[in-house]
């Protein structure tokens, strides 16, 4: 996976540096996005391995897409095509939205709790990685009745585990220690 996201690096830097430029963020994810799910389809992913050439697979890419890509994401295909790299178009998509965050100050945290959260709770947890993250945060929240209570709270490297099993796995490292 490094070596895969080492060769996209170069291009999601471009993409979204244009879409800085272009003022088009937003639009730019959702069409890298729409790439990316092509790149990943089972009748195209087989033609992505060199069983085309360049132009005529940047042909065939940009044809499935259709509409849903502007003329210069066709581009920035056309280039990738040319040098191979169509494949790598999710891992482009990945860190297009890294970036993206990064640049908007916001991040994604991932909350499983052991049974459904309200909305008050969910704006709780909100407002204090805000704070203790000086980001915008989105929550992704899930459900997980195995943590028996509590949750699991993950925002890039950060993670709170305040789930009863959690709590109850360190409890058992301390007594066996």
């Amino acid at each position: 996976m490094a070596e895969i996201t080492t060769i996209a690096r170069p291009y999601a830097k471009a993409a979204f540096d244009f879409a800085i430029e272009k003022d088009a963020v937003d639009s730019w994810a959702e069409m890298l996005n729409f790439a990316a799910m092509v790149s990943e389809n089972d009748t195209i992913k087989p033609l992505l391995s060199g069983a085309l050439s360049s132009d005529k697979l940047a042909e065939l890419f940009i044809g499935v897409c259709g509409e849903q890509i502007n003329v210069q994401v066709q581009n920035l295909l056309k280039v990738m095509a040319e040098n191979g790299r169509l494949g790598t178009l999710p891992a482009v998509f990945q860190l297009f939205v890294e970036m993206k965050h990064e640049w908007a100050k916001e991040i994604e945290a991932n909350v499983v709790s052991a049974i459904e959260l309200t909305s008050v709770q969910q704006q709780d947890i909100s407002v204090s990685l805000e704070k203790r993250l000086a980001r915008k945060v989105k929550l992704n929240c899930s459900i997980d009745t195995s943590l028996i209570a509590g949750v699991i709270i993950t925002a890039g490297d950060l993670v709170i585990d305040g789930s009863v099993r959690g709590k109850l796995s360190r409890l058992s490292d301390m007594l066996q220690s």
